[in-house]
C-alpha cells in the first residue's frame, strides 16, 4: 500500500508552488485551445463577411460563399443557415468550457467573492459613519 506522502506531488518533490505553475498552466491551454482558434476563425468569418480581403483570395468574400456553400451542400442545408448555428454552437462550447474552469477554481472563486463582498461591507460602513454635507440653502 502506498501512503499518500509518497504518490502524488509529495513522491516527486512537488509542493504547493508546483501546483501553482501547474494552475497557471491551465490558462495558459485555456488560452491556445480556446481563444486562439475562437479569434482565428471569427476574424476570417469577420473580415471576410466584410469582403475585407487585403488583396487575398482567403479573406475574400467569393471564398466565405464557397466554404459555406460546401458545407451547406455536405449537411444538406442552405449556407445562410449554417453561420447562426456555428455562433450558437461557440457561445454553447464556450459556456461549457468557461463553467469546467468555473468548477474547477471554485475554491479561489468563492475566497475572491467573499473578500470582494466585506470589502464592500466595509466601505458601506465607513460612508454610513461619516456625517454627510450640509446642504446649502438656495437663493
Amino acid at each position: 500500500m502506498v501512503s499518500v506522502a509518497a504518490s502524488g506531488w509529495l513522491a516527486h518533490g512537488r509542493g504547493e508552488a508546483s501546483k501553482c505553475a501547474l494552475e497557471a498552466q491551465d490558462m495558459r491551454y485555456l488560452f491556445w485551445f480556446w481563444l486562439v482558434p475562437m479569434s482565428i476563425l471569427w476574424g476570417w468569418i469577420g473580415l471576410a463577411y466584410n469582403d475585407i480581403s487585403f488583396g487575398t483570395f482567403f479573406l475574400s468574400r467569393d471564398n466565405f460563399d464557397l466554404v459555406f456553400g460546401i458545407y451547406g451542400s455536405i449537411l444538406n442545408m442552405e449556407s445562410a443557415a449554417i453561420l447562426p448555428l456555428l455562433a450558437r454552437a461557440c457561445v454553447v462550447d464556450s459556456l461549457l468550457i468557461f463553467g469546467i474552469f468555473a468548477f474547477r477554481k471554485r475554491r479561489e472563486i468563492r475566497a475572491w467573492w467573499a473578500a470582494r463582498q466585506q470589502t464592500a461591507a466595509l466601505k458601506r460602513a465607513a460612508s454610513a459613519d461619516q456625517p454627510s454635507a450640509p446642504a446649502i440653502p438656495a437663493e
